[in-house]
């Protein structure tokens, strides 16, 4: 049985999902201290727009910080280090709830965006593609 969402964490004012407040201050730190492998992605994929779309990093949503987020296509990219094999049943029920208001979640390691980042930029333009039916507004 799935379980259901939270509905506090709806806006309906705004249709957004609300965030707690303590994790401004913890997602400013993470901008400030990113991974190797973040730093990659977003200089050569995510920043300035590059593929068409905005994306916002270390983005609070509800009671989780989302590695990349795109709000036009409700999109969440995560970059999962080493740590992540062991959050596998966390990572489930984070993407069930992002799920749940929305929000379509692709993962990626830290080894592909860091040995293969061409790679990693083709399957995001290519999931907008599919996913949303979208053109492309960046380069491949």
């Amino acid at each position: 049985m799935r379980k259901k969402i939270v509905i506090e964490a709806l806006n309906p004012l705004h249709g957004s999902v609300n965030y707690l407040k303590e994790l401004r201050e913890l997602s400013r730190k993470n901008r400030n201290s990113s991974i190797e492998s973040e730093e990659k992605i977003w200089i050569e994929v995510l920043m300035k727009r590059k593929i068409g779309y905005k994306f916002l990093r270390q983005k609070p949503i509800d009671r989780f910080i989302l590695d990349f987020y795109c709000s036009e296509l409700n999109l969440a990219i995560e970059i999962d280090e080493g740590s992540h094999n062991r959050r596998r049943s966390y990572d489930e029920v984070r993407d069930l709830f992002l799920s749940q208001v929305g929000i379509k979640t692709i993962r990626f390691t830290n080894g592909e965006v860091l040995n293969n980042i061409d790679e990693v930029r083709k399957k995001i333009i290519n999931f907008i593609f599919s996913f949303y039916s979208l053109p492309c507004q960046g380069e491949i």
